[in-house]
């Protein structure tokens, strides 16, 4: 793996991600059963993902002009929304509780999150990043 910054931001949040979401899949799994299973399962899989294209986002467009950087996360997110709400939703709406249970879902995507941005944001404040300094505009 390279040592980028977000090389460094994403191990530190996937470490403890994986294990909260595997702590709430075998609880999600012993208190619901297969439904708790699958909803705990496909919880940690969206947030994953979710924060994944985030660290992406930000890797490919370091580069870029500052605008242009924020045109593309406020894309990249608008995207990811839209993505979430609208086919995401549709399928938890249309899954029976048989099948997907949705308080495990939501439990375990919520202790995911945190997870997650206490990883980053832990993994951010020991990086020591070499920031520049704005050119003086007075000059």
């Amino acid at each position: 793996m390279s040592n980028t910054v977000e090389a460094k931001l994403g191990k530190a949040a996937l470490i403890p991600s994986i294990a909260i979401g595997l702590i709430g899949l075998v609880f999600s799994t012993l208190a619901k059963g297969k439904p708790g299973f699958y909803g705990a399962l496909l919880a940690q899989a969206v947030v994953v993902i979710f924060f994944a294209v985030h660290l992406l986002v930000s890797k490919y467009s370091k580069t870029m002009d500052p605008i242009a950087v924020m045109v593309f996360a406020m894309l990249s997110f608008f995207i990811k929304v839209v993505i979430l709400g609208v086919v995401f939703l549709v399928v938890l709406a249309n899954v029976g509780t048989e099948t997907l249970n949705r308080t495990c879902f939501g439990i375990v995507a919520i202790a995911v999150i945190v997870a997650w941005l206490t990883g980053e944001v832990r993994a951010f404040f020991s990086i020591r990043m070499q920031m520049p300094l704005p050119k003086n505009s007075q000059e």
